[in-house]
């Protein structure tokens, strides 16, 4: 089992034409199922050519009739990457990932409003994608540094995604489902969205949450594991308390008014029971700690 992909799923890559298309695309190919996964390409000035094999479709909706595809991966320029997303939700995916970082705010506004009450999932936008290991990888994650286990990552921050599959693989603890939902205010998936399915994937057994400074995700989320959660969860806060109003990191990661600094976060985390690392090198042996306090020996 695992969460939003697998190796069934079959996936159209909006942008294929672009280098950065073509590069990850055919990254994503020669990783687990691939080449049964990433059936289409969309491209409105290149429909009929093909991508290595790949049949290219002038639209989201022809290259779902024709394929089937039922998830997108977008590798679109910021400037028409929102459209891209509307193109996506308007076919009826089930889920659409957008690697793309530098969309205008007001353009993701508009589409995460158009988006209301629509079937489709959004992941991102500026993230790196996920990957299900052995399976399937969607995005610009490196395959290799995975291995197919029961600990499912969910990160804000590539980087860390990155770092914290690094550390498990160094205890051998290998994942179910990695997830980078990226940092942009305006975005979709967020870390509760993930926790939610991890807590009903039968292949979760534990959980690796790694938030920023910024906004309330992590809060509104730690208050729901809290109430909900069957699954031990340990979390790492990225970034340093800054003066309100000043950015760092990610384009999400704000502060303001005194609110969603590292250590408010941290706090409200311990008081919903999550452990939490206060040093990005110990987020593997947080965990590892906390499952043979909580006896999980099957993790692997």
């Amino acid at each position: 089992m695992s969460i939003l992909a697998n190796r069934n799923t079959k996936v159209m890559t909006q942008g294929i034409t672009g280098k950065t298309g073509q590069f990850h695309t055919r990254m994503c190919r020669e990783y687990g199922n691939g080449k049964q996964c990433f059936v289409a390409g969309v491209s409105p000035r290149k429909a009929g050519d093909d991508f290595e094999g790949i049949p290219i479709y002038g639209t989201v909706k022809e290259a779902k009739e024709r394929t089937g595809a039922t998830v997108s991966v977008i590798y679109v320029p910021p400037q028409f990457a929102a459209a891209a997303i509307d193109e996506a939700v308007d076919a009826e995916l089930d889920l659409v990932i957008c690697v793309t970082e530098g969309i205008p705010v007001r353009d993701m506004i508009r589409t995460r409003y158009r988006m209301a009450g629509r079937k489709t999932m959004l992941l991102g936008p500026n993230c790196p994608g996920l990957i299900t290991p052995g399976e399937i990888k969607i995005g610009i994650m490196p395959g290799h540094i995975h291995k197919k286990g029961h600990v499912g990552v969910v990160s804000r921050s590539g980087t860390l995604t990155y770092e914290a599959v690094s550390q498990l693989m160094e205890l051998g603890l290998g994942q179910s489902t990695c997830i980078g939902i990226g940092g942009d205010p305006v975005s979709g998936l967020k870390h509760i969205d993930a926790l939610r399915m991890f807590n009903d994937d039968p292949d979760t057994d534990a959980v690796i949450m790694v938030g920023e400074i910024g906004g309330d995700t992590e809060e509104a989320c730690a208050r729901w594991v809290k109430d909900n959660m069957k699954k031990p969860v340990v979390g790492f806060i990225a970034g340093v308390t800054a003066p309100p109003g000043k950015r760092m990191g990610h384009a999400g990661a704000i502060i303001s008014g005194g609110k969603g600094t590292a250590q408010e976060k941290i706090a409200i985390l311990e008081e919903c029971n999550i452990p939490v690392a206060r040093n990005p090198a110990e987020m593997g042996k947080l965990l590892e700690s906390v499952l043979y306090t909580n006896q999980f020996w099957m993790l692997g």
